[in-house]
C-alpha cells in the first residue's frame, strides 16, 4: 500500500461576477481554474465549497480547495473496476493511435446523427429569465436558439435544475430562484415548454440538463422555500439531505433522495417534449468520509465506503435510465464527467467505466475533453481515445466535450501548450475533425453559449466561422 503524497491543499483564484458573460470572457484566471487537472492526472477534488462549480461546464470560485496526491495513490483506497483497468492497460496503444490521427491533414466528415451541442448554463438563463415576462422570455430564447442554430448545431443542453429547483412546473421541486429571485414562486409561465417550442421551431434538439445531488453551494444567499422537499427534510433531522461546508446537497446514500430524483426524471419525461436528459459532473461534493459516515455505518454496507459511494451512484444512473426508457424508449440519457477519469473515481466517486462495460446505464457519455492538443499532461487527442476505448456497450455513444471559453487565454496548467488557445483560429473545428475520427463518435458539446456568442472578439467570431464550415 503507498501513501498520500499532499502536494497542495488549496489555491486561490480570482472571479469576478457569476453572470454568463462574465464565464464567457474566459479570463486567465478563469481558465486557469476550470483547467486545473491538466496538471496532475492523479489529482483528486478535496471539497467542492465554490460558488458555481469544482471543474468543467460551470465557474469555479475562489474557494475552491483541492488535495493533490502523487502517482502513487493508495490502490486500496482507489483500485478501479476491471473495464477501466482494461481501458488503462490500452491506453498506450491508444495514444499511438492518436497522435497518427491528430496528424492526418484530410478533413473527417461528419457522421450520420451526429449531434452539435451547446451547453445553456443557469448562468446564461439567469440574465434572460429573472424578472421577465412571458412574452420576453421567449424573445431572449428565440433569439438565443436561432443563433445556435444559424451556427450549424443542432442541440442545445438547458439546464432546468440547476439547484434542488425547477424552471419548468414541477410537482416535486420548487420554482427556481433564477426566475424571480424568490424561490417558489411561480413566474406566470413555464421556461421547459416555452424551451422545447423554440428549440422545435429552429429545428433544434433539447435535453434538460440536471443536477441531481445539490441544493445549494457554500455562501449561498437565496433561502429555500418552505415547500423545498429538503428544506421539509432539514426540518425533521432526515439524513436524505446533507448540510456541509456551507451548502446543502441531497445524500447520495438515500434511498429517499434517489427516489424523488428519479421522480423528477420522470416527469419532465412524462410532461415536455425534450429528446434527453442530461447530468453533469457533479456528484459527491466532497472526500471528506464524514460527509456521509453515518449514513454508511447505518447502512451496515460490506462494501468500504468510498466503494459505496460509487454504488450510490451507480444505482441512481440505472434507476434513471431505466425511467427514462419506461416513458419514452427514443429520449437519451447522458453524463457529462470531467474529462480526468482518476478525478471522477477518486474525487467524485463515480465508476464511469462500469457504466461503459454493462448495458442499463447510459445512451451516451460526454467527458468534459477541456485540454489542447498540445496539453503537456492529456493531450486532446490521446483523451479522446482513451475515452473512446472505455466504451465497451456498442451502443453507447461519445460525444466530446470542447472547451470554447478557453479561447484568447492562457492555459496555465497545460504545461507546454499553455499557450496553445491564445492565438488559434481553429482549434475548435480541429477537435470535432479529431474526435469524428473515434470508433465510437456521436457528437460534440460546446462549453458554452456565452463563450461563443456572448464574447464578441475577432478570434471567438474567426473560431465560430471555421467551426461552422465544417458542419
Amino acid at each position: 500500500m503507498f501513501g498520500l503524497l499532499l502536494l497542495a491543499a488549496c489555491m486561490v483564484l480570482s472571479f469576478a461576477g457569476c453572470s454568463g458573460p462574465d464565464r464567457g470572457s474566459a479570463s486567465p484566471s478563469a481558465s486557469a481554474a476550470s483547467g486545473v487537472t491538466d496538471e496532475q492526472d492523479a489529482e483528486i477534488l478535496l471539497s467542492r465549497v465554490e460558488e458555481q462549480s469544482v471543474y468543467g461546464v460551470e465557474t469555479p470560485s475562489a474557494e475552491d480547495g483541492r488535495l493533490l496526491v502523487s502517482q502513487e495513490i493508495d490502490q486500496a483506497s482507489s483500485e478501479p473496476s476491471e473495464p477501466e483497468k482494461s481501458a488503462a492497460s490500452q491506453e498506450a496503444s491508444g495514444q499511438e493511435e492518436a497522435a497518427m490521427l491528430a496528424k492526418r491533414t484530410e478533413p473527417a466528415q461528419p457522421v450520420e446523427g451526429e449531434v452539435r451541442g451547446v451547453w445553456f448554463s443557469y448562468l446564461t438563463m439567469g440574465p434572460l429569465a429573472k424578472n421577465k415576462t412571458q412574452a420576453e422570455f421567449t424573445s431572449n430564447i428565440d433569439t438565443a436558439f436561432g443563433k445556435i442554430a444559424d451556427e450549424g448545431f443542432n442541440t442545445v443542453f438547458a439546464q432546468v435544475r440547476p439547484f434542488g429547483d425547477a424552471l419548468y412546473q414541477s410537482s416535486y421541486f420548487p420554482w427556481s430562484y433564477l426566475l424571480t429571485g424568490t424561490e417558489g414562486e411561480n413566474p406566470g409561465y413555464d421556461p421547459l415548454e416555452i424551451m422545447c417550442e423554440i428549440a422545435d421551431k429552429h429545428g433544434l434538439r433539447i435535453e434538460a440538463w440536471i443536477n441531481p445531488y445539490r441544493v445549494r453551494l457554500s455562501g449561498y444567499k437565496e433561502a429555500l422555500s418552505s415547500k423545498n422537499q429538503a428544506q421539509k427534510w432539514l426540518k425533521s433531522g432526515n439524513d436524505s439531505v446533507v448540510e456541509w461546508n456551507g451548502g446543502i446537497y441531497y445524500n447520495p446514500g438515500s434511498a429517499q433522495a434517489r427516489a424523488l430524483i428519479v421522480n423528477g426524471v420522470e416527469e419532465i419525461v412524462a410532461n415536455y417534449n425534450v429528446d434527453g436528459i442530461h447530468f453533469d459532473d457533479y456528484f459527491y461534493p466532497t472526500t471528506d468520509m464524514a460527509f456521509d459516515q453515518a449514513t454508511w455505518q447505518a447502512a451496515k454496507s460490506s462494501l468500504p465506503q468510498a466503494d459505496w459511494r460509487r454504488e450510490n451512484v451507480n444505482l441512481l444512473v440505472r434507476e434513471v435510465y431505466a425511467a427514462v426508457k419506461s416513458i419514452d424508449p427514443n429520449c437519451l440519457f447522458g453524463i457529462s464527467p470531467q474529462g480526468n477519469t482518476q478525478n471522477n473515481y477518486n474525487g467524485q466517486f463515480i465508476d464511469v467505466a462500469k457504466w461503459l462495460a454493462n448495458p442499463g446505464y447510459l445512451d451516451y457519455i460526454c467527458p468534459q475533453i477541456y485540454y489542447g492538443f498540445e496539453n503537456g499532461t492529456n493531450p486532446y487527442a490521446q483523451t479522446v481515445e482513451k475515452w473512446n476505448q472505455m466504451i465497451k456497450v456498442p451502443t453507447i455513444k461519445l460525444y466530446v466535450g470542447i472547451a470554447a471559453y478557453k479561447l484568447g487565454a492562457e492555459d496555465q496548467w497545460a504545461g507546454a501548450g499553455s499557450r496553445e488557445w491564445l492565438d488559434t483560429e481553429d482549434i475548435l473545428a480541429r477537435m470535432v475533425e479529431t474526435a469524428r475520427k473515434a470508433s465510437h463518435y456521436g457528437g460534440f458539446a460546446i462549453y458554452s453559449y456565452d463563450s461563443l456568442f456572448s464574447t464578441d472578439t475577432q478570434q471567438v467570431r474567426i473560431e465560430r466561422e471555421n467551426l461552422k464550415k465544417i458542419l
